[in-house]
């Protein structure tokens, strides 16, 4: 069994509108949501072996604020440039990557790719996966090779301004 846990980025800060788009922060929602969608987590969700985030400051921001909750260290979240502006393609290729020992991945990036993969891999059928929205998928694989060609076998949505 192999899981992804798919987290956008929590909401950003325009405050500053000369600030580079790579460098925007995380807006008072987004400082509020993150630790928020951490705490559920923690609650409900998966055992993650690997934590790889975008290179831009909000979702590194909501990576620390989200695992921080989930008790997971905060130094051992890969950057990965590539995350930034990742297509669904680019962002399946990572998935890929991982070595088959590690049977939870969790990345945090941006729109559109992370609501579109979770389009492709699931039979959920989302037209946007809100800021600091989680997606929670599992396959029934032993390879991460296989992702794409099997489907989910289950995918959990929440994000912040959902009743539990």
């Amino acid at each position: 069994m192999k899981t992804v846990v798919i987290v956008r980025h929590g909401k950003s800060s325009w405050e500053d509108p000369f600030l580079p788009d790579h460098q925007r922060p995380l807006a008072k929602r987004g400082l509020k949501d993150a630790p928020k969608m951490g705490a559920r987590l923690a609650e409900w969700g998966p055992p993650v072996d690997r934590v790889i985030s975008s290179s831009a400051l909000r979702a590194l921001a909501t990576a620390e604020l989200v695992t921080g909750q989930m008790g997971l260290p905060w130094d051992e979240i890969q950057v990965d440039d590539d995350l930034y502006h990742a297509t669904e393609t680019e962002l399946l290729e990572l998935i890929w990557e991982q070595e088959d020992y590690l049977d939870g991945l969790m990345l945090f990036g941006h729109n559109p790719g992370m609501t579109y993969l979770v389009n492709d891999l699931s039979d959920l059928d989302l037209d946007n996966l809100p800021t600091c929205g989680v997606v929670i998928l599992q396959f029934n694989v032993e390879s991460w090779s296989e992702i794409g060609d099997v489907l989910a076998s289950s995918a959990d949505f929440d994000y912040p301004k959902k009743d539990l």
